[in-house]
């Protein structure tokens, strides 16, 4: 492959991903899909309608990940999340963190991009404190922090800290067999639950559920196997094209997010490259507008007031220092991650989950207090 076909499938991949993040941004819109609303719906209501929804996407990555291993299109050893390394410890922390500040910031990092194409002006504030936070976990004061406490602890192991890989090694089995039982398993139980009881009424939510989990498999298949040069033309080596690890990666909104801010505000620095998770941040918001456009739901809004402000900062700090120290946030870990079957996406989510409870409950309480 020469050097003109290689920036060649660069700039397609950047636009297929654009496309892919911004038909998920009007699914996402359109059938209201959000995790911390998810949560909200249980723990206010005990409507566990958007938890299906999100069942049915889990169901669908699990199945497809595990199809495109089990099939020789992606490794998964060279995805992001594929290590020898459990980091426990920092994926319950980042999450519970992340779980915090997305009740505070009244969504997600995937739903504050879709909040910001609909019109919201608090979502832009939330994604460039929640950016610079994350970019500072990343390479910045933050990061020593991280590095010098939770990342220390941690499980070694001889394979990928996987559930596939490691039953396999344990029992000499063959990993991209047990990884497709596990996951038509796994994912066909997820699917089972989100299909049953009253809650399936609702066929838009089921639907986008099922819509979202596709698009996570099919943005593993495209940094996976469509956009990969098994040997650059200058340097001869594997090169997963336009990612930010060198890795097949899936959606994910904290990290790109961050990459996003640094791309802008060093545009003219050459070594400053378009990735797959940055036109994917902006094809969220590109999407979402669309579709609030066309349904004529696009509208203007901003902070009530500075308690509503400080809410919205302090949540989207969380969110990008929890973010990028669980290497996730409620699509990286809760699907991408999940996908893959990884180990540290279970205390990851289950941190997340619980943050979120905590502080939905919190907030019911000084609600109470305040009537």
């Amino acid at each position: 492959m020469s050097i003109e076909q290689v920036s060649l499938l660069t700039t397609l991949a950047l636009v297929a991903a654009f496309v892919l993040s911004a038909v998920f941004g009007a699914v996402a819109r359109a059938t209201r899909f959000c995790t911390m609303g998810a949560i909200s719906d249980v723990v206010a209501l005990g409507d566990w309608t958007r938890v299906k929804q999100w069942a049915a996407a889990g169901g669908i990555a699990l199945i497809g990940f595990s199809a495109l291993v089990f099939t020789g299109l992606v490794d998964a050893d060279r995805t992001l999340y594929a290590s020898h390394q459990i980091l426990w410890l920092a994926a319950l922390v980042g999450g519970l963190l992340f779980g915090v500040g997305m009740v505070l910031s009244s969504g997600c990092g995937n739903k504050t991009l879709v909040r910001l194409g609909g019109g919201n002006l608090k979502a832009l504030v939330v994604l460039v404190l929640m950016g610079v936070s994350a970019f500072a976990t990343l390479k910045g004061i933050t990061a020593v922090l991280r590095v010098a406490t939770v990342d220390a602890v941690h499980v070694d192991l001889a394979m990928n800290a996987s559930l596939p890989e490691v039953l396999a090694a344990s029992f000499q089995l063959n990993a991209a067999s047990l990884r497709l039982a596990l996951g038509l398993a796994f994912g066909g139980a997820l699917l089972v639950w989100a299909a049953w009881g009253r809650e399936t009424r609702d066929v838009r939510s089921l639907v986008g559920g099922v819509l979202i989990g596709a698009l996570v498999v099919a943005a593993w298949w495209l940094s996976g196997h469509w956009a990969v040069v098994e040997e650059h033309p200058l340097t001869l080596e594997h090169v997963f094209l336009a990612t930010n690890s060198g890795r097949a990666e899936a959606l994910s909104f904290v990290t790109p997010v961050a990459y996003a801010l640094d791309w802008l505000m060093f545009y003219s620095d050459a070594n400053k490259r378009l990735t797959l998770g940055i036109v994917s941040v902006a094809g969220v918001v590109v999407g979402a507008a669309l579709h609030a456009l066309w349904s004529r739901e696009f509208r203007w809004e901003g902070f009530a007031g500075t308690s509503d402000l400080a809410h919205h900062a302090t949540g989207a700090v969380l969110m990008g220092i929890g973010g990028v120290t669980a290497m996730g946030c409620t699509i990286g870990q809760g699907l991408s991650a999940l996908s893959t079957l990884s180990i540290a996406s279970l205390p990851a989510i289950a941190g997340i989950v619980i943050g979120a409870v905590v502080s939905l409950k919190y907030q019911a309480w000084q609600l109470e207090r305040a009537l």
